[in-house]
């Protein structure tokens, strides 16, 4: 949002860096693997088990997003087995108090949003 004087804003979207950062943690399922990561060191299989719903290839390629990204450090370890562990770097805890904050919106707001829409849907 750029202002044009003290009264009144505009919305400049080549200058949305909230739209640039929502680009990478409200990505599908982005916002889960940074709370699950939230809750401490996590192997593969650890978060698939956090996050049922999410496929192995879809998890990988979140996990590689947000590494990409410097949301999520990977450590591998020369064993037999190979292991491999995810944790939040710095920018993933942000990222992580940013989305805590989402949550407590949407706790707030989500039932009259959900009021809002039955007036909206009952009205049609």
């Amino acid at each position: 949002m750029r202002s044009t004087d003290d009264s009144t804003a505009t919305f400049d979207r080549t200058d949305c860096t909230a739209l640039a950062a929502f680009d990478v943690i409200a990505h599908r399922w982005s916002a889960l693997v940074i709370y699950a990561l939230s809750r401490g060191l996590r192997r593969h299989r650890r978060l698939r088990r956090d996050i049922p719903e999410i496929s192995q290839k879809v998890l990988t390629e979140t996990l590689r997003r947000l590494e990409r990204d410097g949301l999520v450090a990977r450590a591998d370890y020369a064993e037999n087995p190979p292991r491999v562990e995810y944790t939040l770097t710095p920018l993933g805890e942000a990222a992580q108090e940013l989305l805590s904050t989402v949550c407590r919106w949407g706790k707030r707001y989500l039932p009259e949003i959900e009021a809002a829409r039955q007036r909206a849907d009952g009205a049609r």
